[in-house]
């Protein structure tokens, strides 16, 4: 072989001493990366903390969610309250004529009993969307469903009764939407009967 043709070959094969290896799996030409074992678990270190973000925005998201959805339903169920606490004092004037009418005997049965049938289909209409009227008599006195216009003595009721219903209180589900106007017992035989009415003045005062 001349020196020349040995020249030739040496070119075409670059297998020299400067050559660098080539790794199993690595394709000729291709730059060999290697990552110390530290960055390796700083990595990971980074992604479980990118994990653990993402799950709490999730949650998060999560619970914005359910309070919206709650608090759209809390606005539907009482959307009508406004309208609904106008529309009982027409249900007061209706019950006051029919009280009034029977008081002085008055032959008004075809009257009464029109206005009878109006009060049935309002009380209809008020239960059909949750409203209801707040027992009263007879229980003692709360300060988050009655409001006390009058005390009288009644030995035969225990002191803070409700004796008397001087207008209907109404709730809609657990929220009062108008309360109880009552007059209560005042019990002076009962040791705790003046107290106890401070303590009624002030929980209505408080209310």
């Amino acid at each position: 072989m001349s020196k020349k043709e040995h020249a030739k070959e040496h070119e075409a094969c670059p297998c020299g001493e400067d050559a660098a290896p080539v790794a199993p799996g690595q394709a000729e030409g291709e730059d060999m990366i290697s990552i110390k074992s530290s960055e390796v678990l700083a990595l990971q270190e980074q992604a479980k903390d990118y994990k653990d973000k993402y799950l709490r925005v999730l949650a998060e998201f999560e619970n914005a969610r359910r309070r919206q959805e709650r608090d759209k339903a809390e606005f539907v169920k009482y959307a009508n309250e406004g309208l609904i606490v106008e529309f009982l004092s027409v249900l007061d004037d209706l019950e006051r004529s029919v009280t009034t009418a029977r008081e002085k005997h008055q032959d008004y049965e075809s009257f009464i009993h029109g206005v009878e049938i109006v009060m049935k289909r309002v009380y209809d209409l008020l239960k059909k969307q949750g409203v209801e009227p707040i027992e009263s008599l007879g229980k003692m006195f709360d300060p988050h469903s009655h409001e006390i216009l009058m005390q009288s003595p009644s030995p035969e009721h225990e002191h803070g009764t409700v004796i008397q219903e001087l207008q209907k209180g109404y709730r809609i589900g657990d929220r009062v939407l108008r309360t109880s106007k009552v007059a209560v017992a005042m019990n002076a035989s009962s040791g705790a009967a003046e107290e106890r009415s401070e303590d009624v003045k002030e929980e209505q005062t408080e209310k």
